[in-house]
């Protein structure tokens, strides 16, 4: 749910956190923002977040194998919105090269302002961001 379970801004450059898991497997959680891809192979990413002003996300990659290499920006993964009135929603391809890349979902470096999650969106009850990684091969 967001916040209180995310950051109330994601500054440029800073990641999205998706702090409560659902059903999962084979994907392990490295930290509420940072997801470990533990087998070479194409993974289908979906995500949705909901924020307050324009803006947009892309995915992160670290594929260093040890999750403390530098994260790439996937720019064919950048999505956004002119307006401030709906989710923010990609759906992308990405394929890693070494066992245990690191995925995140940021606000792209650069932009500005910084990125305003909504906690509560079109009702009274809290809303949540989703993130589903599902590996293709």
């Amino acid at each position: 749910m967001m916040p209180l379970d995310n950051a109330a801004t994601v500054a440029a450059g800073s990641p999205v956190e998706f702090p409560r898991d659902g059903p999962f497997s084979n994907i392990i959680r490295v930290s509420n923002n940072e997801f470990l891809l533990p087998e070479i192979g194409v993974y289908q990413v979906n995500f949705q977040v909901s924020v307050t002003e324009p803006g947009q996300l892309v995915l992160g990659l670290d594929s260093s194998g040890t999750g403390n290499g530098t994260i790439i920006e996937l720019e064919y993964t950048t999505v956004g919105r002119a307006t401030g009135t709906s989710q923010i929603v990609g759906t992308c391809l990405v394929q890693t090269t070494v066992p245990g890349s690191t995925l995140t979902v940021l606000n792209p470096t650069g932009n500005t302002p910084a990125l305003t999650i909504t906690p509560v969106a079109g009702g009274t009850h809290a809303v949540s961001a989703h993130l589903v990684i599902v590996r293709l091969r």
